[in-house]
């Protein structure tokens, strides 16, 4: 949706305000010049397209990052920085990030419900557009709801625009039946929507991001055969496959190819981001390092012998970590001795004495390491205005949530290894070996929960993956570890970051708590066990 407009509406949708100049010189009759009144809107086939475009600024773009962040793979580098109190387990129902996700989701959700209730207030013919608009809406209000389950667990399901009075008797829906209304919504969505856009609504849902995020949900859920079935059906539509490079996949000449089933869509100069600055190391730009890779993801990466890192067998030099390992570990991450967009090398050892080294600075990475994906070369002249889409759903996660589901069920067939080889070398330039047909289940499924970690790195799955598989009480606890790096008295070192200890309670952060300020305002709400 590069060229459509972005017009702003959902913060003002509840309030029915939009911006229009009145040309009706009649004092008595002038329709405020501040603000468009129901009264006259809601008329046209473009009252409508401009009320669902609105809804696209509702999903989430760098924020996803910040999930990983708060998970094994990554590390929030700032120290003040509210997530950073999450990740050390110094956090309550008061936290601001707790509160910031929670209504950013129902602002989504409140702007769907209230599109839905009024678009059939527009006077069309064209009914398949009107439905493709509703199909558009209603998949995604159940992305919203995909992330509330996910991130709190029961949570208030809102079908419909609610009253002040209305709101201050809610309550939260059970857990099963958020999942039950998601998979029919996204389902009955896919319905609605077509394979494909013409080029002018590229970024638009379409059929394939509805079963696309249909199977998602299912997995998060851990409802396996739902999951598998809606994974299969993406596959079988013709329409996907794994863009040639992962190298140029995060750049903006690869946008809208064939591997992204849904994103948020960004413009240079219009609708610009700055996720450059948020990413890129200290040294370009005085970029802030905002998340940063960790050595716990670095060292899930195999050699491309196919080998994990502690296999007796494997190509790995201790000595040269970095080096014969899976192609996607450069492509994801700034290692020591990489070019960067200003043409100077990353130096990131803390002895360096580069502007990157660890310790040089608060800014500069703790852990040496930055993450590499969306920072490109063009957006170094001014690294706040961007025009990268994000990423939150492409082809790759389709067929490793077909194999994952697949595995759970112990339906092991060749489907399940085709889907797990073409991840793992059917791009030109990711080429590490196959694994072998004969894999036991158990086997599969330390293969398949790798392959996610290093494929979706930095894309927001991980703080999804490790809470479901209840995986996080043993990944997380401890300290964060960084890079590898010659010492001046010739000795390894690893870089350990200062002052940092995960703490993970896993009898409550399995969940986050309802917002206090919500149990504030809605007194029937209840508060999270363990909160």
């Amino acid at each position: 949706m590069k060229r459509i407009p972005y017009f702003l509406l959902s913060s003002f949708l509840m309030l029915s305000g939009l911006t229009l100049i009145s040309c009706d010189r009649e004092l008595l009759d002038t329709v405020p010049n501040d603000r468009l009144s129901e009264s006259v809107f809601w008329r046209t086939e473009n009252d409508a397209r401009l009320a669902v475009n609105s809804l696209y600024t509702d999903l989430d773009s760098t924020n996803i990052i910040s999930w990983d962040a708060l998970t094994d793979i990554a590390h929030t580098n700032q120290p003040f920085d509210v997530q950073a109190y999450i990740e050390m387990g110094q956090y309550d129902a008061t936290s601001s990030k707790v509160l910031n996700e929670w209504i950013k989701a129902y602002r989504g959700v409140r702007a769907c419900n209230y599109f839905l209730q009024n678009v059939d207030k527009v006077a069309s013919t064209n009914t398949a557009l009107i439905s493709q608009f509703k199909g558009e809406a209603r998949a995604l209000r159940a992305y919203q709801y995909l992330k509330l389950a996910a991130l709190f667990g029961d949570v208030p399901l809102l079908t419909a625009p609610i009253s002040l009075d209305e709101s201050r008797t809610l309550t939260r829906t059970p857990v099963a039946q958020v999942w039950d209304f998601v998979d029919k919504e996204l389902t009955e969505a896919a319905g609605l929507l077509p394979l494909t856009y013409a080029a002018a609504d590229k970024g638009r849902v379409t059929k394939g991001a509805a079963l696309g995020l249909r199977a998602r949900s299912n997995l998060f859920a851990g409802r396996y055969q739902q999951a598998a079935e809606a994974a299969d059906q993406v596959m079988k539509l013709g329409v996907y496959g794994l863009y040639e490079s992962y190298e140029k996949l995060f750049t903006t000449a690869a946008e809208n190819n064939k591997e992204v089933l849904l994103d948020r869509q960004f413009v240079k100069d219009t609708y610009p981001i700055n996720v450059f600055n948020l990413l890129a190391p200290y040294s370009q730009k005085n970029a802030t390092s905002t998340y940063v890779p960790t050595k716990a993801l670095v060292d899930m990466y195999e050699t491309t012998t196919g080998k994990v890192i502690t296999d007796p067998t494997s190509s790995y030099d201790p000595a040269n970590p970095y080096q014969n390992r899976d192609p996607r570990l450069n492509y994801s991450v700034f290692l020591a001795g990489d070019p960067l967009p200003s043409g100077a090398t990353f130096q990131p050892a803390p002895n360096s004495g580069t502007a990157d080294a660890v310790g040089n600075t608060y800014i500069a990475s703790t852990t040496g390491f930055n993450i590499k994906k969306y920072v490109n070369a063009e957006d170094y002249a001014n690294p706040v205005n961007g025009g990268i889409n994000i990423i939150l759903l492409r082809y790759a996660e389709i067929l490793l949530t077909y194999a994952e589901a697949k595995i759970e069920l112990n339906q092991l067939d060749a489907s399940v290894i085709s889907a797990i080889n073409l991840v793992r070398n059917s791009r030109a330039d990711v080429k590490q070996p196959a694994i072998s047909s004969t894999a036991t289940q158990a086997e599969l499924r330390a293969i398949v929960r790798r392959e996610r970690t290093v494929e979706l790195a930095f894309e927001g799955v991980r703080l999804f993956d490790i809470r479901r598989r209840k995986t996080a009480e043993t990944v997380l606890p401890g300290p964060v570890y960084g890079i590898t790096y010659k010492a001046d008295n010739g000795a390894l070192a690893t870089v350990q970051v200062v002052a940092v200890n995960r703490v993970f309670d896993k009898s409550r952060h399995y969940l986050w708590p309802v917002p206090q300020r919500e149990l504030y305002l809605t007194p029937s709400l209840t508060q999270t066990a363990g909160w």
